[in-house]
């Protein structure tokens, strides 16, 4: 465990105290008295988020959370949890190369894009319910009552990868009175959104309720060479629900929701035009390389994002006496397919496609205590069971092959190394499928937790929680290379060429009978020729190996196999210990230890390769110059393996956190300081072509969190927040851009603000106006820690920044019949910045880019009954 600088963390405590002494402060959440979108119970927008499970005030809950209500969410126009991280400075939301591709982060931690094998350190819950990949997660947030997130490991509170944090989305249970809302609202871009809900009795004993939402707008970036817009909007979503409550100590409530995602995502710009740009013109492509907001860019196809989730759940709650049972079961079915060209150039050179899915069931059950006397409990379960299927494949273009010949310097180079290699003319980069795999893996989970509270005086409650946790994954992964050029290891070719034999046991007879002449033969192919008159040449030198980097995708080994068995076996036991002390009627503090735990992820892709301690590739990837180890022991090895991953290891999370608070009239506050680390972190890594997945050593941060809101006067609302995060990797040595220990991870940066303002103009008849504006900002940071193509030329000292700062505003009329009319603006001044940076694929030194939305605006209708 890493030592806590007792300096730097008083540091933190006594400059967050500084905040919440001179800053009129607020609460994280207001009251649902005072939402009028919300129908919470009236007595106040309550969490349930502590050990004991028991309603519990924001206030009075001793977990940093923060808490967006419905009103909130209408009055900022956050429409999904992309949009959310504008109003919760300790989220950070990423929407990547498509729709699906979304990571979130907490406190600068999170993971899990880009590959269905990797499971996000934060959790996602949507009414208790776990959804297990981001694409299940993404889509418009319909009904909601409000959304919570937690910070920091919830192992305790969560059954299921909670190591960094957790976010909580809460839907409106059905109601026994009759009401509902509608929605409609167009803006720029012909952007059109519709929603609705409704809800109401069907007896004494069952209500039911049903809402669902529609969203489309127009892309914001033109692809110029095809005429047509990406980054566009499709979605559509239902859901509809069940409540039967015979009585006040039984009810039952059914979910079943659909919801489906048909869009053309996302924006990739040009920030570097490196050295093959040329070539790219020369084929007949384009790339917009100059400016990155300039919202236009090539592409040689359209991309394909199609989504569909959907799944039912039944949660059961019983109280007998001091006793209370709760059970939520649920099955869900996830679709997630995308077809794209991913070298982002108007040239025909590489596609790709992915079909998953994914198939998940959970069940949890859990009692809770609440006696009267000085000891409760919570004590539960929780059953986790997926199965993930993946087709994908890799295409190579009809531009592919002459523009790698342009790069190799001949228009003809190919021909000549097909004739020199044997292979069949025009064979390298030929149109068609470079690659075809199929990906598969099973993965059951299960967990106990508990808690138990201890109330030493009325003011004073020491806390303890466990949970343990086991974890099964079963994986499979099967790929079939078609690249022709990369079947053939370029040190062995050159070895049978000076033997006169390919046939493995003529070769070995030769190095076991000729030995000086093999270690002489040996060492020419691993030399490289040179252009100068000093460097070697032919024959004292292999001129194969020029063509090393024109092999994209060498030959695969498929697992399990007679030496790796796809399987990883994880468990472990996490704890929590809190005392919270309730320091009068206004103020609360507590002091928090928790560790927390996510199993084992598995590099579900075409970059998965053996460990170093199943294989050790020879010179330059050769196979005959290979020593011993157990996959060439038996037979298993192929032209040009590598080693790698096949999963990274298990994250263990700790935190301690401390924090205050308070409740006034007109004001309250809530403060965290903490330090938090994580061991172990699953780092994945795109090189520009392939990705990299390893365990990151350690990273910890130390930082503080300070939520406010005041009421100076009745009509105006102040809003409030502040993350401050020091990040470092405290041990990062194998990195793909070299040792990080002692660096501070990219993209995480040292303050995120966000704060606003509503005033209400009560109008006689019963009329309000009500006016909104919200500032996000976050200061600026290096994008990442660099590239590791492009930065490596460059001795790693050239890193893309980001800077955000930007304003939301809503004005409202509502009316006493339940009519509002309102417009509303976000990114009102039009701020760009780069979200994040990826070197080009299958194109050295080019650096692509993921900008920012534009601005956006317009105007809703809507009506509440």
């Amino acid at each position: 465990m890493k030592r806590i600088s007792p300096a730097r963390f008083g540091t933190l405590l006594a400059g967050s105290a500084l905040i919440a002494l001179t800053t009129p402060t607020i609460a994280m959440a207001q009251d649902a008295a005072e939402d009028g979108a919300s129908e919470a119970p009236a007595t106040g927008d309550v969490i349930i988020v502590t050990a004991t499970k028991r309603e519990q005030t924001l206030q009075e809950t001793p977990v940093a959370v923060s808490v967006t209500t419905a009103a909130q969410l209408e009055q900022s126009q956050v429409r999904d949890l992309l949009d959310l991280q504008t109003l919760t400075p300790s989220l950070r939301v990423s929407q990547l190369q498509n729709s699906s591709n979304t990571t979130f982060i907490v406190r600068g931690f999170g993971n899990g894009d880009n590959n269905v094998g990797i499971e996000p350190s934060v959790g996602v819950f949507i009414d208790g319910v776990f959804r297990s990949r981001s694409a299940g997660q993404i889509g418009d947030m319909s009904n909601v009552q409000r959304v919570e997130v937690l910070r920091g490991p919830q192992s305790t509170l969560f059954g299921k990868n909670a190591s960094a944090g957790v976010i909580s989305i809460v839907t409106r249970e059905p109601q026994f009175e009759f009401g509902g809302s509608g929605e409609i609202s167009y803006g720029n871009r012909d952007a059109f959104v519709m929603k609705g809900d409704v809800t109401g009795p069907i007896s004494d004993t069952l209500a039911y309720s049903v809402d669902a939402n529609y969203n489309v707008r127009d892309g914001y970036t033109r692809v110029v060479n095809l005429n047509q817009n990406v980054s566009d909007r499709k979605r559509w979503g239902t859901r509809g629900q069940l409540l039967f409550e015979p009585s006040s100590d039984f009810k039952v409530r059914l979910i079943a929701d659909y919801s489906k995602i048909n869009e053309r995502c996302c924006t990739v710009a040009n920030l570097v035009a490196g050295p093959t740009t040329p070539a790219l013109f020369a084929v007949g492509g384009a790339v917009d390389a100059a400016d990155p907001f300039s919202r236009e860019i090539y592409l040689n196809k359209m991309p394909i994002n199609k989504i569909k989730s959907y799944g039912f759940s039944g949660q059961m709650d019983y109280t007998t006496g001091p006793l209370s049972f709760t059970s939520i079961t649920a099955w869900r079915r996830l679709d997630s397919f995308f077809d794209q060209d991913i070298d982002f150039t108007s040239a025909d050179i590489v596609s790709e496609v992915r079909d998953q899915t994914l198939k998940t069931f959970t069940q949890e059950v859990r009692v809770a205590s609440d006696f009267d006397g000085p000891l409760n409990f919570l004590l539960g379960g929780f059953y986790f069971d997926e199965k993930i299927d993946q087709a994908s494949d890799i295409t190579t273009g009809t531009d592919a092959r002459s523009f790698f010949s342009l790069l190799g310097g001949n228009p003809l180079l190919f021909n000549g190394v097909e004739l020199a290699l044997n292979l069949p003319q025009n064979s390298i980069f030929s149109p068609g499928l470079l690659t075809s795999e199929q990906f598969a893996m099973d993965n059951t989970s299960y967990s106990f937790f508990g808690t138990v509270d201890f109330e030493v005086t009325d003011r004073l409650t020491l806390t303890g929680g466990f949970n343990y946790t086991k974890d099964k994954k079963d994986f499979a992964l099967s790929l079939t290379a078609f690249d022709e050029l990369a079947n053939i290891n370029l040190v062995d070719a050159f070895i049978a060429g000076a033997i006169g034999s390919t046939d493995p046991a003529v070769i070995a007879a030769f190095a076991g009978s000729n030995q000086a002449a093999f270690a002489q033969i040996a060492g020419l192919a691993t030399t490289a020729c040179g252009a100068g008159t000093a460097a070697p040449q032919p024959p004292a030198c292999n001129p194969l190996l020029a063509l090393r980097p024109f092999q994209f995708q060498p030959p695969f080994l498929n697992i399990p196999n007679a030496v790796e068995d796809g399987k990883t076996r994880d468990s472990d036991w996490s704890y929590t210990i809190r005392a919270a002390y309730e320091i009068n009627n206004n103020l609360n503090a507590y002091l928090t230890y928790a560790t927390g735990f996510k199993a084992s992820s598995v590099n579900l892709s075409r970059d998965s390769r053996p460990s170093s301690a199943d294989y050790t590739p020879g010179t330059l990837g050769s196979s005959i110059l290979a020593p011993s180890s157990p996959i060439r022991d038996a037979g298993l090895g192929v032209a040009n393996l590598t080693t790698g991953s096949r999963f990274a290891g298990p994250e263990d999370a700790r935190v301690i956190e401390f924090g205050l608070k308070g409740q006034f009239d007109t004001f309250a506050f809530n403060m965290a300081v903490f330090d938090q680390e994580i061991k172990g972190f699953q780092a994945f890594t795109f090189t520009g072509t392939g990705f990299i997945l390893s365990n990151a050593g350690n990273q910890s941060t130390q930082g503080f969190e300070f939520d406010a809101s005041w009421r100076p006067v009745d009509p105006l609302q102040l809003t409030f927040a502040s993350t401050y995060l020091d990040p470092k990797y405290d041990s990062f040595v194998n990195s793909p851009v070299g040792n990080l220990s002692g660096a501070r991870p990219g993209g995480i940066p040292k303050w995120a603000i966000s704060t606003g303002a509503t005033y209400t103009h009560d109008f006689a008849g019963g009329a309000k106006l009500i006016g909104h504006i919200d500032y996000n900002f976050e200061s600026r940071v290096n994008i990442n820690n660099g590239l590791p193509t492009y930065n490596a030329s460059l001795g790693n000292t050239t890193i893309f920044t980001r800077k955000v700062s930007q304003f939301n505003g809503s004005l409202n009329l509502a009316l006493d019949n339940g009519v509002e009319l309102g417009i509303w603006g976000r990114n009102i001044f039009n701020q760009h910045y780069i979200m994040t940076v990826f070197d080009g694929v299958a194109q050295s030194g080019t650096v692509s880019a993921y900008p920012s939305a534009p601005r956006s605006y317009g105007a809703t209708a809507r009506v509440k009954f």
